[in-house]
């Protein structure tokens, strides 16, 4: 069953009359597969490749990239509404985070004219696929104690580590890696100060091991850990300064928390939609379910804290596309939260509006469910988004 389209549009005192059609494209799009496309797939262990084909084909998928590399000259905004209405129409492509967002984001900006020609165009038409792995077994939320390291070899470098929770690997041409690289100072010469750098591996480099990890979340992308033990990299895998890695980084960041924040808003809003037609057409004695003040007062209170989340996804969205990195981290984060909580709060009042029905296959509710986590516990906790907003919107001492 696909979501009803009740949800509300792209209001037009933010978004132009071209973000608005690109909405309405992209639902149009998204509702010809559907929750029941999505679903198979996953629980079939299959990738959503017919539809990551045809948007990609459309220009959807690299609607933020630079037109001279085959992208639509947009921004993250517009990358945001793609994934809000897919997810929304059922079909939330956890890809579009990573391989479009953060992948070609960061390439765009600090990648060279030979990454640029080389990655871009395919990443923008879904032909290439690019995973990103950053999060370790021992470092969680703390980038500064990632300990993969990449070493100087000559031209070379060699990459050693360990990384957990890369999405979509079996599927992607290459990860972008985060490593610590010791720093050079203007001469040339080696500081000894590791610093956060960017590598580009493809994924048959030899020494580059990867494996699935076992997850409840019904998905078409699979997660991964990586072993990479001396793994030789030309000196053109290095994505931009390696002394300037943590700057790069956080441009890959951003847009990570917006697009998350756009997946939970779809996940939200698909919710929505089936329990809003459920408590219509349920009838008990003889007045539908939606008609009591006990359901329909949760459902509206879900609609609120949809709308205020989409906001404030449209505010990060437009702050990071207006060159705005400092402004654009406060606010993705407030918005990564915000649509966080509205997603878990909305589909659990949609599985209790449903009932039983609520946790069959038919409705498709039950696996938004932990689908709903994701947006909680990545790529950031919910608790350490409190703990930036303290620090740094309040003023408040540091408690880590």
């Amino acid at each position: 069953m696909s979501a009803p389209r009740t949800t509300t549009p792209g209001s037009p005192l933010i978004e132009t009359p071209e973000r608005q059609a690109l909405r309405r494209a992209v639902a149009d799009l998204g509702h010809r597969y559907g929750s029941a496309y999505y679903l198979g797939k996953a629980r079939e262990g299959r990738p959503a490749d017919e539809l990551w084909a045809e948007a990609g084909k459309a220009g959807y998928l690299g609607v933020n990239l630079p037109a001279e590399y085959g992208g639509g000259g947009g921004g993250i905004t517009d990358l945001a509404i793609v994934l809000e209405e897919l997810g929304t129409a059922g079909c939330p492509l956890l890809l579009l985070i990573v391989s479009p967002a953060i992948c070609g984001t960061v390439i765009a900006r600090f990648g060279t004219e030979r990454q640029k020609r080389q990655w871009l165009p395919g990443l923008a038409d879904g032909t290439r696929r690019m995973a990103f792995g950053i999060t370790e077994p021992d470092a969680g939320s703390n980038s500064h104690r990632i300990s993969t390291t990449a070493r100087r070899d000559g031209e070379d470098w060699l990459l050693t580590g360990r990384k957990v929770f890369v999405s979509g690997i079996d599927h992607s041409d290459a990860v972008l890696f985060v490593a610590r690289a010791e720093s050079t100072d203007a001469g040339g010469g080696r500081t000894g100060k590791l610093r956060p750098a960017l590598f580009i591996v493809p994924r048959d480099t030899p020494g580059f091991e990867y494996h699935p990890i076992p997850m409840e979340l019904v998905a078409p992308e699979k997660q991964f850990q990586v072993f990479l033990d001396d793994v030789r990299l030309p000196a053109e895998a290095l994505v931009g300064d390696e002394n300037a890695g943590l700057l790069q980084l956080f441009a890959g960041l951003n847009p990570e928390r917006i697009m998350t924040a756009a997946f939970s808003l779809g996940l939200a809003r698909q919710a929505l939609g089936k329990a809003v037609e459920y408590a219509r057409t349920r009838t008990v004695w003889s007045t539908p379910i939606g008609a009591h003040q006990g359901l329909a007062h949760p459902l509206a209170q879900c609609a609120v804290e949809i709308e205020l989340a989409r906001l404030m996804t449209q505010k990060a969205g437009l702050l990071y596309d207006g060159g705005d990195d400092l402004a654009a981290g406060e606010a993705a984060n407030m918005a990564k939260y915000a649509a966080g909580e509205a997603a878990a709060r909305t589909v659990d009042q949609a599985v209790q509006t449903l009932g039983g029905n609520g946790l069959t296959q038919e409705y498709g509710l039950g696996a938004l469910l932990a689908a709903t986590r994701v947006g909680r516990v990545a790529p950031v906790s919910r608790e350490m988004v409190l703990n930036f907003v303290a620090q740094h919107t309040l003023g408040l001492p540091k408690s880590y």
